[in-house]
């Protein structure tokens, strides 16, 4: 089985482009065998940091975050991309692509400035006409307009304090014999909370991802305010329909729809996983949370995956470099924490399930690695594999 793997180019990172993981024999259905990368499929020195395909096209959409672009690519072969056209401009530092499920538009998501874009899709699957969605506007920085919905949950917030510092005076302290032991942290990629503009108490719009839903609907987080969006597709763009307010700081990040009718967020800052729900009315609400209990302060969550079976979730989460692992309660309506179990990597910044296994792209340890699920509980165990990858960020099936 064969992965595309996103990744950070020397800009930030250390690929050259889009790569290809190898999970098990190339014939295996399942990814618990041996892990190799087989070649990078193209050049992409903007950074293809997140990577989307076409429902049907051989065709890859890659997010190139420090171009500000989406890069449409054909497949040449078994093991070359080539660009369709030239890239299509979306916004500073866009860093997410979600596909409609009919193929005719991408919505693409920009952590740098905030911005929601539609982009249509012709029949050979090339992006254009970039259309901007309506800005996001602080929940908490005025009184709240109308189709704005708050959880009404306590207030939570996430403190980042100078990792790099702290690690720098226990290596000290470790000794040259034990200081390998220590992460370190001098490099770690910026989040939101460390910013120029939160170091100051400002609130910026960060959007980071588009979920497509169902009845033609589509959800976009803004972990800068704290808002999970509620959109309807047009063929002119995105019509605003409701904003639901998270806790202030949490920094929704991530989430996936759920065939139970819920959507599930994970928060970057405060570590939690939301469920969110429509009412009869069609109008949406939280309507319960998990912390990931065990975590540290100065943990980052990153991505949110589910079970083949829907019935386990797992929260990457980075700095301790842990996976929450959350069983699936009720009618989906209810979360509860089984475990925190090791990634056996540094800085956890995607997570697949495939079968069997949890593939973990290990960003800052430049490495991807499978861990066996327990057939009975889903916790992952001990690292089995793992292969050398530059700054990997997204681990993407092959059809």
């Amino acid at each position: 089985m064969r992965f595309w793997v996103g990744a950070y180019a020397p800009d930030n990172g250390s690929a050259e482009g889009i790569g290809i993981l190898q999970a098990s024999e190339a014939d295996a259905p399942s990814g618990g065998g041996p892990l190799g990368m087989v070649a990078t499929a193209v050049a992409a020195p903007g950074s293809p940091s997140w990577i989307a395909a076409h429902p049907t096209l051989d065709v890859l959409y890659a997010a190139l975050e420090f171009d500000g672009t989406v890069q449409a690519y054909r497949r040449a072969s078994e093991t070359r991309l080539t660009p369709m056209g030239r890239p299509v401009e979306a916004g500073a530092a866009v860093c997410h692509i979600a596909v409609s499920p009919d193929a005719s538009f991408l919505i693409a998501s920009c952590w740098g400035d905030g911005r929601v874009v539609r982009m249509d899709l012709d029949a050979t699957g090339r992006p254009s006409r970039p259309v901007v969605a309506a800005d996001a506007v602080d929940p908490y920085g005025a009184a709240p307009t109308e189709g704005t919905v708050s959880t009404g949950a306590r207030v939570s917030g996430a403190v980042v304090p100078d990792l790099a510092a702290a690690a720098r005076a226990l290596r000290e302290a470790a000794g040259e014999e034990y200081a390998h032991l220590i992460p370190v942290y001098d490099e770690l990629p910026e989040t939101d909370a460390e910013s120029e503009e939160a170091a100051a108490g400002d609130r910026v719009s960060r959007a980071h991802q588009g979920i497509f839903l169902p009845g033609g609907l589509v959800a976009t987080t803004d972990m800068g305010l704290d808002l999970v969006r509620i959109w309807r597709a047009t063929g002119d763009g995105l019509r605003a329909v409701q904003d639901v307010v998270l806790p202030k700081g949490s920094g929704p990040r991530h989430g996936i729809w759920h065939p139970s009718g819920h959507l599930y967020v994970v928060t970057e800052l405060s570590r939690e996983v939301f469920v969110l729900a429509p009412d009869r009315e069609g109008r949406w609400h939280v309507r319960s949370g998990q912390p990931l209990l065990g975590t540290l302060d100065t943990d980052t969550a990153a991505e949110l995956c589910a079970s083949r079976d829907g019935s386990t979730l797992y929260a990457g989460v980075r700095g301790s470099d842990t996976v929450g692992v959350l069983s699936v309660r009720g009618a989906g309506e209810t979360l509860q924490l089984l475990a925190l179990a090791e990634t056996g990597t540094h800085w956890p910044r995607h997570h697949v399930v495939v079968d069997d296994t949890l593939l973990v792209a290990g960003q800052l340890a430049h490495e991807i690695v499978s861990l066996p699920l327990d057939a009975r509980t889903g916790v992952p165990g001990r690292v089995r594999h793992r292969t050398a990858s530059p700054s990997p960020t997204r681990l993407l099936p092959m059809r």
